[in-house]
């Protein structure tokens, strides 16, 4: 589950961001796995903040499995996100799956394979685009967004 860090101190202060971490999970028949989080019921990629301890592609199999039961085998980092109002750092990586079976967690209320069309109908436009940017093979992209909308690059 992604986090704020950020403290507000005054303007002295340095800023803290949280690094989280999402897998696109790609079956062979193309269809990509998605969670409804328990928390707030939209649908997103599986992922969650990354401990201390562990390398990103570490945190993105654990995050998986855990949220929705599914092994994963890391390909690459396919894009960067950055929510500038949460302070939250994204790091979305296309995985394969490797085993297990779909189950819900304390993080999710629903583990399905969805299609393109059917991600782009269920996820808001910011998460949404962490799938495709990973299905066009021209990664890794680097966007920002305030939550709801992108951020055009300057």
């Amino acid at each position: 589950m992604l986090l704020y860090m950020s403290q507000s101190q005054g303007a002295t202060s340095t800023p803290q961001h949280s690094v989280s971490v999402a897998g696109v999970v790609v079956r062979e028949d193309g269809r990509l796995l998605a969670i409804r989080r328990a928390d707030n019921g939209t649908w997103e990629l599986p992922g969650g903040v990354l401990e201390l301890d562990e390398t990103p592609e570490a945190g993105v199999v654990r995050e998986v499995l855990e949220e929705t039961g599914i092994h994963v085998e890391v390909d690459e980092l396919t894009g960067v996100y950055k929510n500038t109002t949460r302070g939250i750092v994204a790091l979305v990586f296309r995985c394969k799956p490797s085993g297990g079976t779909e189950r819900t967690s304390a993080e999710s209320t629903a583990v399905e394979w969805l299609t393109q069309e059917q991600i782009s109908e269920r996820m808001s436009e910011v998460y949404a685009i962490r799938l495709l940017d990973a299905l066009d093979g021209a990664g890794p992209h680097v966007r920002s967004h305030d939550g709801k909308h992108l951020i055009p690059a300057r």
